[in-house]
């Protein structure tokens, strides 16, 4: 059993073959995913997409690298998460590596879906690039740690995933674990507790080696687990029966 924690299957490469993505989902044994908003302007496609399978899920949430003429507010964004399927808060966070200035909106924009996490009570799906210390910040200034969530494609160092953890927070791998030069990931996949972990797909980009370059699906998140498992020295099975546990248990999702 796997689940994919975080993927984008309203973006034009997925939505176009939805039933064919589902197949290969059953054949490699991927049970669930989360469809993972990140602007309001597609936010319904995430949600008509979450209803073509009772084991797909959605998140809401704005994107840091989308800069808009209006933001949402808490109200907004907790308005949007009664909808039936959402368990999310997200994508959100902060993200500076294209920027050669670190915005005020972004911030502000972080800590309203925060606290519309904690309006809700459902967990963040956090993005962070570029922006370790603030992220981290903002985190604690907020109470992220009253809801806790997950921090999603982690590429930061263990001070920061220790961090993260010390509030509740779960570490993603994507499939950037089974790149060859990603040798500090790999490293940190063998020394976060298992218990604390996710694994993701974040197609369709990231695609995992042996498919990397390739659009990426649900389904290869098995490939995610199998390097974990390599790189811990137990069995694929091990790494996705837990793995899947914590997301039912964060999301709050039946088995």
């Amino acid at each position: 059993m796997f689940v994919d924690s975080h993927c984008h299957l309203d973006f034009p490469e997925l939505r176009t073959r939805l039933p064919q993505i589902q197949s290969a989902m059953v054949e490699n044994q991927v049970t669930h995913a989360l469809c993972i908003a990140v602007q309001p302007d597609t936010l319904n496609d995430v949600l008509q997409v979450s209803q073509c399978h009772p084991h797909w899920y959605a998140t809401v949430g704005v994107h840091p690298d989308y800069e808009l003429p209006r933001e949402p507010t808490q109200e907004e964004l907790y308005t949007w998460a009664q909808e039936p399927k959402v368990v999310g808060i997200g994508e959100t966070g902060l993200d500076y590596f294209r920027l050669l200035e670190r915005p005020q909106w972004q911030r502000e924009r972080f800590r309203t879906h925060i606290r519309a996490a904690r309006a809700t009570g459902k967990p963040l799906i956090i993005h962070t690039r570029s922006a370790a210390a603030d992220t981290l910040r903002i985190m604690q200034e907020e109470g992220a740690a009253a809801v806790g969530g997950v921090m999603h494609c982690f590429t930061e160092s263990l001070e920061v995933a220790e961090a993260a953890m010390a509030m509740g927070f779960l570490i993603s791998f994507s499939g950037i674990v089974t790149f060859k030069n990603a040798q500090a990931l790999k490293a940190l996949a063998r020394t976060i507790p298992l218990e604390r972990m996710l694994i993701e797909t974040d197609s369709p980009y990231l695609a995992p080696t042996p498919y990397r370059g390739k659009t990426n699906e649900p389904s290869f998140v098995r490939h995610v687990a199998r390097e974990i498992a390599v790189l811990r020295g137990i069995s694929e099975e091990q790494v996705g029966l837990r793995t899947s546990q914590n997301f039912f248990e964060l999301f709050r999702v039946a088995a």
